[in-house]
């Protein structure tokens, strides 16, 4: 189990984004891929037979885990994830600041 997943809303912690908020758009195993972040410009030649227009295009390139932190909905601030089991069994994800699920 992850500590971010898929539709998190994350902030990130370092690197030139630092600071910018933003939504996991992916995950490939410590990787992320964060909708508008961590933008670079990539050069595309053209393919007719496709047709993929040439030029300059702006991609989302991936983040590390480890450079985003979660987003407390409560405090509106960044915080560590952990793990716990629930009466049930049910493994859930929760905010050490102030206790509260995240899944809920």
């Amino acid at each position: 189990m992850q500590k971010i997943r898929k539709n998190d809303e994350v902030i990130v912690i370092c690197g030139k984004d630092k600071g910018r908020r933003g939504t996991v758009t992916s995950v490939n195993a410590n990787k992320l891929i964060i909708a508008d972040i961590n933008i670079a410009k990539k050069h595309q030649k053209p393919n007719p037979n496709a047709g993929i227009e040439g030029g300059i295009i702006n991609i989302e390139m991936p983040i590390d885990a480890s450079n985003v932190m979660l987003v407390n909905k409560q405090t509106d601030k960044a915080d560590r994830v952990g793990f716990k089991f629930l009466e049930d069994g049910k493994k859930v994800r929760y905010f050490k600041s102030n206790g509260e699920l995240v899944d809920a």
